[in-house]
């Protein structure tokens, strides 16, 4: 066998063995794949990070886009479907979680803003009143599907109705891009930087 021919099955043996398997990161203990399949579309892993407060481990987020952006205005105006996972590090109460998220968007819109999908907010609190305890490990999927809106499942199950408006899932993404994030090391994290 000619070195040619030898290099070319060395490289399809290789291709095959990374094509038949999704790679996946860790992230504070738990496994994410590296790309992800939304609407029909492959995304690819933007950045992921760890949420702590007061040292302890929160969550662990994971950020899906159609292209790689690594500013706050690139992903929030990326199209097509994008999607991020949180994986809980910590058993915490759904309605701690919605607290949670709704401080978060608060704190990083205003009130003029909010107006505009105030029965998205309220859909959005609501959707975690139907999780009694999240433990550690359970998986909160938030996407963005064009045509749909913000589609969200707890564990692979359904979480509440669509969201239609892509500001609504823009401020969801504010609480850790906007101008005062939840937590300042993630930010960068999930923009790829660190």
């Amino acid at each position: 066998m000619t070195k040619q021919a030898l290099r070319w099955i060395s490289g399809l043996t290789v291709a095959l063995a990374m094509g038949g398997s999704a790679q996946a990161i860790e992230v504070g203990g738990l496994k994410f794949d590296d790309g992800a399949k939304v609407a029909g579309k492959d995304l690819k892993l933007n950045g992921a990070g760890m949420r702590t407060r007061f040292g302890f481990k929160v969550y662990a987020l994971v950020l899906y886009l159609p292209e790689k952006k690594d500013t706050p205005a690139g992903v929030l105006e990326s199209s097509g479907p994008r999607r991020f996972s949180l994986g809980l590090l910590r058993e915490v109460t759904g309605d701690e979680l919605g607290q949670a998220f709704i401080a978060g968007i608060t704190a990083n819109t205003d009130k003029a803003e909010r107006s505009k999908f105030v029965n998205q907010l309220a859909q959005f609190g609501e959707a975690f009143v139907n999780i009694p305890q999240g433990k550690k490990g359970d998986i909160i999927t938030v996407d963005w599907v064009p045509d749909t809106g913000t589609v969200m499942t707890y564990n692979g199950k359904p979480l509440g109705d669509p969201m239609k408006d892509i500001a609504f899932y823009n401020a969801v993404l504010k609480i850790w891009l906007g101008e005062k994030p939840v937590d300042s090391t993630l930010k960068p994290q999930l923009l790829g930087k660190s």
